[in-house]
């Protein structure tokens, strides 16, 4: 049991599409590691349709306490500003993106933010981003969060981690924005805000 994380509402987005729920032993280790125990999830989800969906599940260290479905339509982005945050702290999967949701307010007209914490890249509001450079994919060493996604490709061995310099994410080929419910989605046109 992690005790500071006893107050705290943690939540899930699970993919759910063909009455099937996508790479949940990766979510369940996610779980496990953010309460200190394992869950089985599958007992608790159904999905309602054959359709794509969002089902998010929120969980405190005690108990599963809401699981919901919705539909789901990803986000369109093409353009990130730079937010600089040397402070930000994002280790667990929480209800509480207040600090997060504080830099997004920050994206002015671009579509998401990529958070440099330290000099380097981190993650944008809603995923993991890995950077194609010298024939490879890298994704953050150091992310906020730990993606489901993102720690299903490194053990694929589809992505490696390392530290990613602002210089390096604008000089890169192309990148890619990873989570639970897009997946890995290269971008080859897009806009950088310094």
């Amino acid at each position: 049991m992690i005790e500071e994380n006893k107050a705290e509402i943690f939540f899930e987005t699970i993919r759910c599409e063909d009455e099937e729920l996508f790479h949940l032993h990766y979510h369940k280790k996610r779980v496990a590691r953010t309460i200190g125990m394992n869950i089985d999830l599958e007992e608790y989800i159904y999905p309602p349709s054959q359709e794509l969906c969002k089902c998010r599940v929120a969980y405190t260290k005690d108990e599963i306490i809401d699981i919901n479905y919705t539909a789901y339509t990803p986000k369109q982005i093409d353009s990130f500003k730079l937010i600089y945050d040397d402070n930000i702290s994002y280790k667990y999967k929480s209800t509480n993106r207040k600090d997060i949701d504080a830099l997004y307010k920050q994206k002015e007209n671009t579509s998401e933010i990529i958070v440099v914490k330290d000099g380097l890249i981190t993650d944008t509001s809603i995923a993991n981003i890995a950077i194609y450079q010298n024939g490879i994919w890298i994704t953050p060493k150091q992310p906020l969060l730990r993606g489901t996604t993102r720690d299903r490709l490194i053990e694929e061995g589809k992505l490696k981690e390392e530290d990613i310099t602002v210089n390096q994410l604008i000089s890169c080929e192309k990148i890619a924005i990873l989570n639970a419910m897009i997946g890995f989605k290269t971008l080859t046109e897009y806009e950088i805000v310094t």
